[in-house]
């Protein structure tokens, strides 16, 4: 059974358009530009694996316009030094972020944005370590207010953010070239963690757009999940549920990487539909996470639905297979954390703005206040 016509055009509102276009309960559909979004759990995870070499070798947070960092093994290695940093830094800081917390939110905090800022806060030294220079610091700070926040770019002219990308990869590229130079014992931070990884053919110009890739992860990615699960849990406020099941069930409904695309190498078919390399396949966890015979009542927040789950099979917020983001259970692990602090020492609600999601690279939350309390001795 087909759905009606949809009302809206992809380009104002994907999610509606694909919402409104699919079949119930269908596999995949044809989206403008010769793109086969596919929804089919299965289908979906076998497009992202390629293990028949039927898609071009792509890795979104190592592809940049620089090119792609490789070889495979260069990708993985900085994976893995990426994820051991991380783990080792977020235990260092533990201790620190009830204040963190405390300084970001309280008494009211604007989100999307506060989100985005107060993972920054929180993650800036891990990105740069303390005694690099000013100018660096500087620089990955202004990434985050013009480049990261939901929208930011939309609001500023073209001509703007061409001078501001060629500031940004000048700086980048000058601390590349200094680090370069140096021996030290381990990484300080995650521009170390790139630069030692890489290989040393790979130019300054690359490195940077991979460097900027863990800012957009660490700040953007990690903020707008953290910002979807306070804006579903004030939306829907239960105070029975443990954060690990608001998190992952934010990740379900509202998937942060909610579109991944891939190009045919060759001629094949995918859930149903013949694709060729002139076309675009893009796996779609938005649909994926919605599909009626995998998930009950798939429109509607339940976070208990998560007690006693580990692994759904109906379940990519992060990919799948070996370009899964190398971080991604420390960053579930740091959002439930914040939810836990702020369930555990404050009274907080939810004021929304709006309802429907704001569109870019990452699927951001709409906008809400924040207001917190401290809850009585």
């Amino acid at each position: 059974m087909s759905r009606q016509q949809p009302q809206v055009r992809f380009h104002d509102d994907p999610l509606l358009f694909m919402e409104q276009s699919l079949p119930a309960g269908g596999d995949s559909l044809w989206l403008p530009e010769r793109q086969l979004c596919v929804a089919e759990p299965a289908a979906a995870k076998a497009v992202l694996v390629n293990g028949g070499g039927l898609y071009e070798e792509h890795a979104d947070f190592f592809q940049t316009a620089e090119g792609m960092l490789g070889p495979r093994a260069v990708q993985q290695e900085i994976g893995r030094e990426a994820r051991s940093f991380l783990k080792a830094f977020l235990a260092s800081r533990a201790e620190l972020l009830p204040e963190t917390l405390r300084q970001s939110l309280s008494p009211t905090s604007e989100w999307p944005h506060a989100g985005n800022r107060l993972m920054y806060r929180h993650l800036a030294d891990a990105l740069v370590a303390p005694g690099s220079p000013e100018s660096l610091r500087d620089i990955v700070g202004a990434v985050v207010e013009r480049a990261v926040l939901a929208g930011v770019r939309e609001r500023t002219s073209w001509w703007t953010r061409w001078r501001f990308r060629r500031r940004v990869r000048r700086e980048l590229v000058h601390a590349i070239r200094a680090r370069r130079e140096r021996r030290d014992a381990a990484p300080s931070d995650l521009l170390d963690v790139v630069v030692r990884a890489a290989d040393v053919h790979a130019s300054e110009a690359l490195l940077a757009e991979v460097f900027l890739s863990c800012v957009f992860a660490v700040t953007g990615s990690v903020g707008f999940a953290l910002g979807w699960s306070l804006y579903l849990w004030g939306t829907h406020p239960r105070a029975d549920v443990d954060p690990a099941g608001v998190v992952r069930e934010a990740l379900r409904l509202w998937p942060v990487a909610w579109m991944l695309s891939v190009r045919p190498a060759k001629a094949h078919a995918v859930a149903g539909e013949d694709v060729t390399p002139g076309d675009t396949v893009v796996v779609c966890p938005y649909l994926v996470h919605r599909h009626p015979s995998h998930w009950q009542e798939p429109e509607s927040f339940r976070p208990e639905r998560w007690d006693g789950v580990r692994s759904p099979p109906a379940f990519i917020p992060f990919g799948w297979g070996s370009h899964t983001c190398p971080a991604a259970l420390l960053s579930m692990e740091l959002v439930e954390d914040v939810l836990r602090i702020l369930s555990g020492t404050y009274q907080w609600t939810v004021t929304a703005h709006g309802a429907r999601p704001h569109f870019g690279p990452a699927l951001a939350p709409p906008r809400f206040t924040l207001s917190v309390q401290p809850l009585p001795l």
